[in-house]
């Protein structure tokens, strides 16, 4: 079954000069969610690249996906700036390109909260790392407050909030089981 394309021109622009904004704050985590990886990685929802420069050195490859056009297209332009070798691929979480059990660990990085089907790409990342691999993630979750949580519904059931923010569901529990 082939994926609809993903596309997102207005966001993904704004996405990018944004992300300069709130890169000072999200470069520690992005640190964070990265230190201490070895061998092949698969990123999911790479966007513009912003992780690539904080991959360490112990990192062999970086299989770096990412569906939506514009976005890809920055993140090929990160990749000649990182410290290790960045492959940049089109492809969406819930049909991933690649082989069964080819990595040693999955990135996936504010992502989560834009696939179409979270339970189904969760299933392909398990798919594509070795066992013992590890998944790390860095994303915005639910609140647990009822107040935020409230609000989140309400944009996330508007729909102006998803077309604006690039597919995001912001009520969607990550956490959940």
């Amino acid at each position: 079954m082939t994926e609809p394309a993903v596309r997102h021109p207005i966001f993904a622009r704004a996405w990018d000069r944004l992300c300069g904004l709130m890169e000072r704050e999200l470069a520690v985590q992005r640190q964070e969610l990265l230190a201490g990886l070895t061998g092949r990685v698969l990123e999911i929802g790479a966007g513009n690249g912003n992780n690539f420069e904080h991959y360490p050195a112990t990192v062999d490859e970086v299989i770096a996906l990412e569906p939506e056009p514009y976005l890809r297209g920055k993140a090929h332009e990160a990749a000649t700036r990182a410290p290790v070798r960045v492959t940049v691929r089109e492809g969406v979480a819930e049909a991933l390109p690649v082989g069964d059990e080819s990595f040693d660990a999955a990135i996936a990085s504010r992502v989560l909260c834009t696939v179409r089907d979270q339970e189904r790409a969760l299933a392909e990342l398990r798919r594509v790392v070795r066992p013992g691999a590890e998944l790390r993630f860095l994303e915005h979750v639910r609140s647990p407050h009822a107040r935020t949580a409230w609000l989140q519904e309400r944009l996330d059931g508007s729909g102006i909030w998803s077309w604006l923010g690039g597919g995001c569901h912001c009520a969607r529990d990550t956490l959940a089981p």
